[in-house]
């Protein structure tokens, strides 16, 4: 059984393994396919229509399955990697080792975001950017820009203590847990990580950040931490809502699974914490 850690945690060879599978990867073409998945969806995706991976209840289940499919391609690659972690409520600095060069590289240059340095680094030539949202070719970021910060481990508690999943209009406008992790309503949790992060983290196109891995899968373990509080809250709606996925109705693009089959994360991986 797949563990997945925290990011902090992890030995110098297992960061080394898991660089050597995005690198590889991304020279395959196989992680760029993921990137056009994630924005076809940003841009599908309204509040007024039909929604599945954002502003909707299945933003959950839908990112799991993601990062399930992205962690099985890692593995064909080497299968000691598991996806790690960013606890960003810990981890709250630019300075924080996930930003180090022997990992994934710090923030951006001023003049306009490049990053200069680690195995992403456009000057490394392995990570060029071929999905895009402009003409620029290389990552991006500006850490904490605008004297932002992360969310606080007080606000994640005051999230994980609501006790309804998801509510009416099941979009951006919606009370509940899943929209306050999402980070459309309340203390902001899941879109200001984006932001804060920056550069394409900030866009439709965020995979191409590799951190998009692993802030991810932070807010999945949030998720599973939730379901162990709320034992008697389950994923909603149940049915017959239109324009959003019900807990047995299938998710695109996949169209084999639902919300129910990803409800148990222990089903496919364990976190570190469990």
């Amino acid at each position: 059984m797949t563990v997945r850690k925290n990011q902090a945690t992890l030995t110098a060879d297992e960061k080394r393994r898991l660089v050597a599978a995005l690198v590889e990867l991304k020279r395959s073409g196989r992680y760029d396919a993921f990137v056009t998945t994630h924005n076809a969806f940003i841009m599908g995706d309204t509040d007024t229509g039909p929604r599945t991976g954002h502003r909707s209840p299945s933003f959950l289940p839908w990112h799991r399955r993601f990062l399930i499919e992205f962690e099985r391609a890692l593995k064909s690659v080497d299968s000691s990697v598991a996806l790690p972690y960013w606890d960003w409520t810990a981890d709250r600095s630019p300075r924080s080792s996930l930003w180090a060069p022997d990992f994934l590289g710090g923030t951006g240059r001023p003049l306009d975001g490049r990053v200069l340095d680690g195995p992403f680094a456009a000057s490394t030539g392995n990570w060029p950017l071929t999905v895009r949202v402009d003409g620029r070719t290389y990552l991006r970021r500006s850490l904490g820009g605008g004297g932002r910060e992360l969310p606080t481990r007080a606000e994640v508690d005051s999230v994980l203590a609501m006790p309804t999943y998801d509510m009416a209009p099941w979009n951006s406008a919606s009370d509940g847990f899943r929209n306050h992790l999402e980070g459309w309503r309340g203390v902001n949790l899941h879109n200001r990580v984006h932001v804060w992060v920056g550069g394409q983290m900030a866009t439709g196109v965020s995979p191409n950040d590799p951190v998009f891995w692993l802030h991810h899968a932070y807010v999945d373990k949030l998720w599973a931490e939730w379901q162990r509080r709320h034992p008697g809250s389950g994923y909603l709606p149940a049915g017959g809502t239109p324009d959003v996925v019900d807990l047995d109705e299938p998710m695109r693009p996949w169209n084999d699974v639902r919300p129910a089959d990803l409800l148990d994360h222990r089903a496919y991986y364990t976190f570190d914490t469990d």
